[in-house]
């Protein structure tokens, strides 16, 4: 667990490349959302945060809210230099929305 929280050095490229891997998830997950939620309709989303925000305020705000807090968060710890916190948050999104999202896509 101490890895986790390890704090890196100031100038990392390891940082560098968690938090553009992060970034990059996070927008592929919005439009991969959006085009499924287009195509299916808003019962595909499987995360109950995301669908009662796109619920609560339609469904750019709401997708856009959502990811703009994820990426705020992800930014924060970046600036913190928790870089590998944010790499383990980077593969888990990878994991369970990209992944998921493109197999429904490429089954269709």
């Amino acid at each position: 667990m101490a890895t986790l929280v390890r704090r890196w050095e100031a100038n990392s490229r390891f940082g560098d490349l968690a938090i553009v891997g992060f970034l990059l998830v996070q927008c592929l997950d919005a439009v991969f959302t959006y085009l499924g939620i287009s195509i299916w309709g808003p019962s595909i989303e499987a995360n109950p945060l995301i669908s009662s925000a796109m619920a609560a305020g339609g469904i750019l705000t709401g997708l856009g809210a959502a990811k703009g807090v994820a990426i705020g968060f992800g930014m924060l710890l970046h600036l913190r230099r928790v870089h590998n916190i944010v790499a383990l948050l980077t593969a888990v999104y990878f994991a369970v929305a990209i992944l998921p999202w493109t197999a429904l896509f490429l089954a269709n």
